[in-house]
């Protein structure tokens, strides 16, 4: 169902295409690949080639099972043949949160979709609005949010620090512009403009304005 909540918005038009399969060897796997198993879709977390020396190479995996967010970790010898599923990724830009799903809109006709909140329930509190991402899609439905890596945001609230201290190493827990805290050198202040890294909610550095 397509939420218009812009006025900028059209009529949805159907942009989604056939999603390519591509079978692998187990060496050709690689972290971040999109594999179907048995019917369901999983990413590759992680993956260890092994070649005991004695009988045949294999290769071991952890999972991450897309729709049920669940993990596994599977072992494939080296006779095995894999499907990697090439997904349809269409740029995106966040609008609005609506209770349990996130509204992106599409930045070419402006379709906005929603799609679990779960996807990027880590990272929403450092998200504004029109922030970039790409959705990913199979079969027509949204199964996946890949956001920017990093996030520029104003610091709204921090304590006064240590005067002096530059060193970087004491931190302090600061708010920033969209709500989210997270842990700074303690000379940062309200004010300030701080890099966030998105992959681990971690402080980069303080940006001139």
């Amino acid at each position: 169902m397509t939420i218009l909540r812009l006025t900028l918005c059209q009529v949805p038009r159907i942009l989604f295409t056939s999603n390519e399969i591509m079978n692998l060897g187990i060496t050709e796997v690689k972290k971040g690949m999109i594999l179907k198993i048995e019917n369901e879709l999983y990413s590759v977390v992680k993956t260890e080639f092994v070649n005991p020396g004695k009988g045949s190479a294999f290769i071991r995996t952890k999972l991450k099972n897309i729709v049920r967010d669940s993990s596994i970790e599977r072992t494939f010898k080296a006779a095995e043949k894999l499907e990697s599923v090439d997904l349809e990724r269409r740029k995106m830009q966040y609008c609005y949160a609506d209770g349990d799903q996130i509204i992106f809109m599409d930045i070419n006709d402006y379709e906005q979709i929603p799609v679990s909140k779960d996807y990027v329930e880590d990272i929403l509190p450092f998200m504004k609005e029109e922030t970039p991402v790409e959705v990913s899609f199979y079969n027509d439905k949204p199964i996946g949010v890949t956001p920017p890596n990093f996030a520029i945001l104003e610091v709204t609230y921090a304590e006064d620090g240590l005067k002096g201290d530059t060193t970087g190493l004491a931190l302090k827990r600061v708010t920033v512009e969209t709500g989210g805290e997270v842990q700074v050198p303690i000379f940062i202040k309200q004010g300030d403009t701080v890099k966030i890294d998105l992959r681990d909610l971690s402080y980069v550095e303080r940006v001139n304005k």
